[in-house]
């Protein structure tokens, strides 16, 4: 008597920078069995219907802006998954209340992400991480999952996320907010990366971010304001 196995949970990946793709990929890969990825072009909407959409929020507005909105109001997007190193009560409230199925810290590994994305999958509304802990705004070492433009460099998801910010063209004091984190953090973290990255102005930065693939989908040298 043959056993039909279940088919595996369909699962589209969504952000603007194609190497964060390339890393939420090669982290769900070994579990083919179980996640099937479903390709669309990196910063766009899919035209095929999927179970679970994982909204990675590397420079992308959190869940309390409207790029959430989008996609959540899209029919094909099935259950929508937050994964994000930002743990305030707020966000976590602000995702629910929208109607997002989970939100999930980035230090989970592979294993817990995939059974995480089949617990939604199966109807479960799961919030937390690998140690369940808030992820404090200042963290800059705190373990993160995937890959991240910048990283090859030695940036850490955090100064990376503000390099790709300042690429994009925001200010100091929009990042601090689309990022979660203070100005004196944000500073600290503009520093560190300026130092690694070898520049020391922000027409700098923003042509080394315009270069090594930090403006994303859509923000080239010419388009400086969100």
């Amino acid at each position: 008597m043959s056993s039909t196995l279940p088919k595996p949970l369909r699962v589209r990946l969504r952000n603007d920078f194609e190497v964060v793709v390339a890393g939420l990929e090669a982290m769900l890969a070994p579990y083919s069995d179980r996640v099937s990825v479903v390709s669309t072009k990196v910063g766009e909407d899919g035209d095929e219907h999927v179970d679970v959409t994982l909204y990675d929020t590397f420079g992308l507005a959190q869940v309390d802006g409207e790029e959430i909105d989008k996609v959540l109001n899209d029919p094909t997007s099935g259950k929508v998954v937050v994964f994000t190193w930002n743990m305030q009560d707020s966000l976590v409230h602000t995702s629910i209340r929208k109607g997002c199925h989970g939100y999930i810290d980035k230090s989970v590994g592979a294993q817990e992400l995939v059974e995480c994305l089949e617990a939604v999958g199966r109807g479960s509304v799961l919030v937390g991480g690998s140690d369940g802990r808030p992820l404090s705004p200042g963290d800059a070492v705190r373990p993160v999952a995937g890959a991240w433009p910048g990283q090859d460099a030695g940036l850490t998801a955090r100064e990376a996320e503000v390099i790709a910010l300042i690429t994009r063209g925001f200010t100091n004091e929009e990042i601090a907010r689309r990022a979660y984190i203070s100005i004196n953090t944000l500073k600290s973290y503009i520093r560190s990366a300026y130092r690694k990255i070898g520049v020391e102005r922000r027409s700098q930065a923003v042509r080394w971010g315009i270069e090594h693939g930090l403006g994303g989908v859509g923000h080239g040298a010419s388009e400086m304001t969100p």
